[in-house]
């Protein structure tokens, strides 16, 4: 009876141990520890100066899934806003084929964007969850030590620890160039690693690449970006040249690209996708944007989106029996320089200028489904033909601005003079509209 005591007793020991070291772990990941041995602190925003010149090549998973673009940002001056000063800066994205121009306003305490054009919304929207992050927890009022064990926590995963990981005491290179005093600034979810470069003294982190949190599968990428040059001193507004693309097109007479009014929904050719395509206008027109929305869908239920779907939209001829014919006439992915469009959720909206004129044969190809980077089976090789009726793009229709319309109206009623009225009249002619 004793051995047998005995054993229970050691059993229940053992047991107890099991659980203590069990809440010990659930406690660390609670709190896990982080800093490094530099001695210096920093915030989003530090030392950032009128005239500075700043270029990042970047996406977030709200925009597009994390589809590419480049923003090139120039601190002109400071504004007043009600009672509080802010910096004002000029923006120009270029994504893919479409030029965007315009301004956005930052705050002084926190550099996050707080108005804009609204051309611009959604980049700035993807500049302020991703470049000025880390502002939430590091700012003018709150710097940070590069020393601290942690940073902060992240709410929306869990209380995740932002920590200060690892200090390159060699520096980093970026396009941009050479920076010191580089600490790696990172968190770990979803069973991958986020990180964000800082360099002591520089106002935005000169890179990141960071996860988004899933409950189980590969997570996408949250967001992902870097510094490809840096100016100070900047005097002269380096996009005064740039134009729109949107106003280009306008004054083309290009249809709005703004509402997805048609829909198409059919399986694929050999029907091992499910595929529902909404594009705008209708009918598109020769040297004009066209925008689509692809929804990637399961053939077994309607509500179920393919992940990580790997494709390509192209132009092709097609035979007698209407079979398409490689290689195709255009790629869209070739045009954006890369092997293949990808599609993290099986929600893929793709813009593109419109080469072809009459009837059209689109081609939605999809290689598979893997994760970027990896090749799927070819067996896994469908494709979805849509063929669509081009409108042949007609003489361009000149846009006469508004200024020019008023300038005639106050003229006719007597509000301004000859002068100021032929001044309006000769911008017409030098621009090709009279």
């Amino acid at each position: 009876m004793k051995r047998v005591d005995l054993c229970a007793s050691i059993t229940l020991v053992l047991f107890s141990c099991i659980i203590l070291l069990s809440q010990v772990d659930m406690a660390m990941a609670q709190f896990q520890q982080g800093g490094v041995d530099y001695n210096g602190d920093w915030h989003v925003g530090e030392g950032m100066q009128i005239g500075d010149y700043y270029s990042y090549d970047m996406c977030h998973v709200d925009y597009k899934e994390c589809a590419e673009f480049s923003m090139d940002i120039w601190i002109e001056k400071d504004i007043q806003v009600g009672t509080e000063t802010k910096w004002l800066a000029h923006v120009v994205t270029y994504d893919g084929s479409r030029i965007t121009v315009g301004q956005m306003e930052l705050g002084k305490i926190a550099p996050e964007p707080t108005g804009g054009s609204p051309e611009l919304s959604s980049y700035i929207g993807a500049f302020k969850s991703s470049v000025v992050w880390l502002s939430a927890f590091a700012n003018a009022n709150e710097p940070k030590d590069f020393s601290m064990p942690s940073w902060g926590k992240i709410a929306n995963i869990g209380g995740e620890q932002i920590l200060p990981k690892e200090l390159l005491v060699d520096g980093h290179d970026v396009p941009a160039g050479h920076f010191d005093n580089v600490v790696v600034v990172g968190w770990r979810t979803g069973g991958a690693n986020s990180q964000i470069w800082v360099a002591d003294g520089f106002p935005f982190p000169i890179k990141a690449l960071t996860w988004t949190h899933v409950s189980e599968g590969i997570p996408p990428r949250e967001y992902e970006f870097e510094l490809q040059e840096y100016r100070s001193g900047v005097t002269e507004n380096p996009f005064a040249d740039i134009e729109s693309t949107a106003q280009q097109q306008s004054q083309l007479g290009c249809p709005s690209i703004d509402g997805l009014d048609q829909s198409i929904k059919k399986p694929s050719h050999f029907f091992k996708y499910q595929l529902h395509v909404f594009y705008s206008p209708d009918p598109p027109v020769e040297e004009c944007p066209m925008r689509m929305l692809i929804k990637f869908i399961s053939k077994y239920d309607d509500t179920e989106f393919l992940n990580q779907v790997q494709y390509d939209f192209w132009v092709v001829d097609v035979d007698e029996s209407g079979q398409p014919l490689t290689p195709p006439k255009r790629s869209i992915s070739s045009d954006e320089g890369r092997l293949y469009l990808y599609s993290p959720s099986g929600q893929a909206e793709i813009e593109f200028i419109v080469n072809e004129a009459g009837m059209t044969n689109y081609l939605i190809y999809i290689y598979g489904l893997s994760k970027d980077g990896v090749v799927p089976p070819s067996s896994e090789g469908d494709y979805l033909l849509v063929p669509i009726d081009v409108y042949s793009g007609a003489k361009p229709v000149a846009v006469i601005p508004d200024w020019i319309k008023n300038t005639a109206m106050w003229w006719a009623e007597g509000s301004i003079d000859d002068e100021s009225f032929v001044q309006g009249l000769q911008f017409l002619i030098q621009n090709g509209i009279l």
